[in-house]
């Protein structure tokens, strides 16, 4: 199976794309991505049910958030009402450290996400901050990444011994499925999501259609 694990809709604040339109688009292109997951900006949408759409298209559509600290921008599968209340979200200063803390205790999966971006992105920091302890997955490619950025990440990675996934960080329809993570088997809801990122057996996949 293979998900985009990284998307955002209108529900962020600069994501310009309707859930049915990433949908209408991963079928009209013949796109080799099963599912995708919406991890808005600085918020959990518990409130969009997409089970509707999902079972419309037959396509498996999850839910994420992504989170800013020191560190960079940081995805979380599997938020829990109990995680939610661990922390505030909406925070932009948000420690790395006490993320990835809160995460491992309510039994989500905390991965920093375009780690080889400057500024939002984790390698840009470890010179100031050091290494951080408890990282065990990075997004290694990014489908929004410019120049180097994900060598940077794929390179952090080896470093450092952390696996990597993929995801198209979509904002705009045209833009869903441009990378994802291939896993061995069916995922149909966010638990079994963190439970196969914990088993730590998929592929992050460059799924942008080569240039002619």
């Amino acid at each position: 199976m293979i998900l985009d694990l990284h998307a955002h809709s209108i529900k962020s604040d600069d994501g310009r794309a309707k859930v049915k339109n990433y949908c209408q688009w991963i079928k009209t292109r013949d796109l080799p991505i099963d599912g995708f997951v919406l991890s808005e900006h600085r918020q959990f949408d518990d409130e969009s049910d997409y089970s509707a759409l999902a079972a419309e298209f037959g396509i498996t559509i999850l839910k994420a958030s992504e989170v800013e600290t020191e560190y960079g921008h940081v995805l979380v599968y599997g938020v829990t009402p109990a995680l939610s209340a661990a922390f505030d979200f909406a925070d932009i200063r948000l420690p790395l450290a006490m993320v990835l803390e809160q995460c491992e205790r309510h039994g989500a999966v905390a991965a920093p996400c375009h780690p080889g971006r400057q500024r939002v992105g984790m390698s840009a920091h470890i010179e100031t901050y050091g290494v951080p302890a408890g990282v065990r997955i990075v997004e290694t490619i990014n489908g929004g990444s410019r120049g180097n950025e994900d060598e940077v990440a794929q390179a952090m990675a080896d470093e450092l011994g952390y696996l990597g996934i993929g995801g198209s960080d979509a904002h705009i329809v045209s833009h869903i499925g441009r990378s994802g993570t291939r896993f061995p088997a069916p995922i149909g809801c966010e638990g079994e999501l963190v439970e196969a990122l914990k088993a730590e057996e998929f592929e992050a996949l460059d799924l942008k259609a080569p240039q002619s």
